[in-house]
This record gives structure tokens, sequence and C-alpha cells, in this order.
């Protein structure tokens, strides 16, 4: 048992304000915890993959969902920064080996979004862990001593502790305006989010916060809760999914595994009133790729308004300035990941020089028609949209399509090796049943 002494040590790591009302502030923020390439290949993965979100302007990417949307692949960036957050917040907490990851997502918020004074454990299935709260007003009401108090307050942080992780994938200022995170009581009561950074706290009544509207840009963020209570562990749910849908031979990956499958379109339908759903708004695929400065073009003979959705389903090209990319991408999902890669990534004039040019050809003017239509089918407000999405940076980015295409071909390159780790990973985790960076 730890004497006084260390009690007070731990304490003063968690944040323990002993005066006033005794409060344990259990806080924690970490600079330069990701590196850069870090964020911004999560930036690639959310930009890729995200659905509409929980609250209004928030854009969120899953890992249920990579899966779910045939992009398993994506989950192996996560692994290492996962194991290291979750050691982190052991290690704080003093509850090494006891936690489990209970969710992981990437979250971005949006011009107009923000959220007043809340905990994050106001879920009802979460109300079970007030307890401590009540046990502590029990234990004071028969006068335990503040050494003893001090012992068991630790003890049941640890036993009954919810608490979150939240990493800064960009910068405030530079990628976007507002957005400051706020902590009602303790210090620091203002966060000011910067690429790499993490914010480590309880989920309860000791870290009461709130976030400003975002005002310009995309805030973008890599959320993470841990639990003592492992019917909530995500990992176990995960691997069934990965058993469910993908092979458990490296012989077997094919391409057609490789490639995205979009959801049901209302996952990726904006509307700022939802009561108008399809009448106005955008696809949040498609806004992504017309903000970067493309357009979508469908092989399809005829457009119909009635089926729209099954359209972006379909095989499709893209566009620039009137140029047809004449490669096929199997959907808008494959579409979206080929220009956010572009983004990501870029190339260097060496790295083209010698490629093996696809063809691109003018767009006919019946061909522009019909870009001008699909584009008016799926952003029934385009200048909605480039408040949304637009990224000053990229509009900077030199095109070119011999670029373009090496990065095409290196994003398949880059989802293979991807997918070849998690093949032969997945043995390793169903024996364990824990996701983790395996030693391959």
């Amino acid at each position: 048992m730890e004497n006084g002494e260390s009690v007070n040590r731990r304490r003063k790591r968690m944040g323990d304000d002993t005066t006033g009302e005794n409060q344990i502030q259990a806080r924690l923020i970490i600079p330069d915890f990701l590196s850069l390439q870090e964020c911004k290949e999560l930036e690639f993965i959310h930009r890729s993959c995200s659905t509409v979100g929980y609250r209004p302007n928030v854009f969120s990417t899953t890992l249920s969902h990579l899966i779910a949307t045939n992009s398993p692949q994506l989950i192996i960036p996560f692994l290492s920064i996962r194991d290291r957050l979750k050691e982190k917040v052991e290690e704080f907490f003093g509850c090494e080996y006891e936690l489990s990851v209970e969710f992981t997502g990437l979250i971005s918020w949006t011009r107009g979004a923000s959220i007043g004074w809340h905990t994050d454990d106001n879920r009802p299935y979460l109300k079970q862990r007030h307890f401590t709260v009540s046990m502590r007003l029990l234990l004071l009401c028969f006068s335990i001593c503040s050494i003893l108090w001090s012992l068991l307050a630790v003890f049941l942080i640890c036993f009954l502790l919810l608490s979150k992780a939240v990493c800064y994938l960009n910068t405030y200022g530079q990628d976007f305006k507002g957005g400051l995170f706020h902590f009602r009581d303790g210090h620091p009561n203002t966060v000011v989010p910067t690429a790499g950074a993490v914010s480590i706290y309880t989920a309860d009544d000791r870290n009461v916060h709130s976030v400003d509207e975002i005002l310009e840009g995309e805030r973008l963020t890599l959320a993470m809760w841990f639990s003592r209570d492992s019917a909530h562990d995500e990992d176990t749910k995960l691997i069934s999914l990965l058993s469910s849908n993908m092979p458990c031979s490296s012989s077997k990956v094919s391409e057609e595994l490789l490639l995205p499958k979009p959801a049901s379109s209302n996952m990726y339908w904006f509307c700022p009133d939802q009561e108008q759903n399809e009448e106005s708004g955008f696809d949040i695929c498609c806004a992504r790729i017309y903000v970067a400065g493309f357009d979508v073009y469908s092989t399809e003979e005829e457009l119909s308004c009635s089926d729209f959705s099954e359209l972006l389903q379909q095989p499709l090209q893209l566009a620039r300035s009137n140029v047809l990319f004449e490669q096929e991408f199997t959907n808008v999902l494959h579409a979206l990941q080929a220009v956010q890669f572009y983004l990501w990534k870029g190339t260097t004039p060496e790295d083209s020089e010698g490629v093996r040019k696809r063809k691109i050809s003018l767009l006919s003017e019946l061909e522009q028609g019909k870009v001008a239509s699909m584009k008016s089918m799926f952003v029934k407000d385009n200048e909605l949209a480039n408040k949304m999405f637009r990224d000053d940076k990229c509009c900077l980015h030199e095109f070119d399509w011999a670029e373009f295409t090496v990065s095409v071909d290196e994003l398949e390159r880059y989802s293979r090796r991807l997918q070849k780790e998690l093949v032969m990973s997945l043995p390793h985790w169903k024996t364990q049943q824990i996701i983790y960076k395996a030693t391959l």
C-alpha cells in the first residue's frame, strides 16, 4: 500500500487541487505526441472516407466504418498511435495494462460546429460511473482520514475510469479559425489545437469542457475513449468484423479487396437543414473532389435523377479544366481516395519522368454538359461546399496529369502494402483478441 507521500505525488501528477472542493483535475497536455507525417496520413484517411457525423457540421470516420466500406487496410496507420496513446493514458492514471480501447475515430468540425459545457460520460450506459461521486459523499460522512480517502479515490479512478484522449491533427490559425478547447475549471483552462499535440483527461465532471464555434476551415482530431469495462472493448467487435469480411491468407488478397465500396448514400449527404434532405446541400465525397479542383464524369449514356445514388457506386472518371483522365475508378470513394492521396503525397518532377502516361483528352461539348449536370446533381450548394471544405493550401499546388498518374499508381502500392500487413496481422489479433501493431 502507498504511503501518504507517494499518494501526494500521484495526486500532484494527476493535477489534484487539494484546496476548495478538493477535486481531482485529471488532465495532461502533451505537445508533439504525433509526427506531422502521422497527422497528414490520418487526414488523408478522414478526407477520403468520412461520413456525416453525430452533430451539425461534424464529420467522422470510425474503424468499423473503414471495414464496412471495404477499406480495412486503412486501420493499419492507427495501430502504433493507439498503442502509444493507451500506454500513455495507463501510465498517467497509474492503471498499467488495465484499460480497454472503447472507441477510435477521426472527427472533423467545420464552419458553424460548436458545443457548450458538457462532460463525456453522459451516455446512458456510462451513468453507473457516477458511483464515484456517491461513494465519496458516503465516505466523507464516515469521516475517513484524508490519506485513506486519497488512496480510495485513486483506486476508484482507476477502477471506474472512463478517460479520453484527443490528438489534434491540424493547427489553429493555420488550418482553421475558432474551435478553441476550454476546460471550465483547473489548468490549463484553454487548449490551442496544434498538429501533433494530445489532450488526455477523465470524461466526468472533473473535466467539464466546451469547444468554440468553428469560423473557418476544418478542425481535425483523432479521438479515443478508454475504459476499465471490457464489455465495451472495441477490439473484439472489430476483430469479428474483420474475420467475416476478410480472407485469412495473404495469397487470397485480391485487387477487389483493396477497392472501397460506398455505404448508404444518406451517410454522405450533408444538408444544413436536414428536413430539406436532398433538395439542398451536397454529397460530401463529390464536394471534396470538386473543392480540390476536379470534376466527376460518368460513362453512363443517360443521367437519371431517380437513381443518382447508384450512379456514384458505378465506374467514374475524373476531369479537370475540361480535360478528361481516361482511367476509370471503381466508384466515387475510389476516385476520392485518388484525389486525396495526390493532395497528401504529391510528386516531384523526377517521379513523373518516363512515366507511362495514361490517356487524357479534351472534353467534348456533350461531355462538358454531362460534367455540369453531375455537379448540379450532387452539389446543390457549391458556395456552402467551398465554405466547409476549401483548403487554400491545396489550391496553390501546381497540377500536372503526369504527376497525378504517378500518384494513382502509388496509391495502389500503398494500399497493397497496408493490406498485406493487415492480412498477416489478423491471425495474431484473433488469437490475442487485441488489435495491435504486430511484429511480422
